[in-house]
């Protein structure tokens, strides 16, 4: 196995993502470039050997009457990369990014079931909130 190393995804090394397995669909190389371009996205990759082997994305929340918060859209590692720590250090350098960025809130949302992902958010001494409820609008919510 080699080092594994940990990137702020920019324009340079965007097409790195293109036909990598850490995401739930493949990469769209127009939703990449405009999520490059939009200074509120931001996305930490961690790569070995050249391969992307992990990824946390997340994205700036401005309101006009509060301090800007962080949401943390997804966290997302190789199956066969998983319990080392890479989705805990991937978002840990997201909330600190996020924290740099004047961020004064960070939060996300996943489903009751996912354990592994439950787990990694005790790890990092996440409040955990119950009895929240999810609408959505035109299957935003659909995998």
């Amino acid at each position: 196995m080699g080092a594994i190393t940990y990137h702020q995804l920019a324009a340079e090394n965007a097409s790195q993502l293109i036909g990598t397995k850490v995401f739930d669909n493949p990469v769209d190389p127009s939703q990449l470039a405009a999520f490059i371009a939009d200074d509120g996205h931001e996305m930490i990759i961690a790569m070995m050997k050249g391969e992307v082997i992990g990824m946390a994305s997340g994205t700036v929340l401005l309101h006009p009457d509060k301090q800007p918060l962080f949401f943390i859209n997804e966290v997302g590692v190789l199956e066969s990369m998983r319990n080392q720590g890479i989705g805990a250090e991937l978002t840990g350098r997201l909330m600190e990014l996020a924290r740099g960025k004047g961020c004064q809130g960070i939060w996300l949302a996943t489903e009751p079931d996912n354990g592994a992902a439950r787990a990694l958010y005790r790890k990092l001494h996440a409040r955990e909130t119950e009895e929240v409820v999810v609408y959505d609008w035109d299957g935003a919510m659909d995998e």
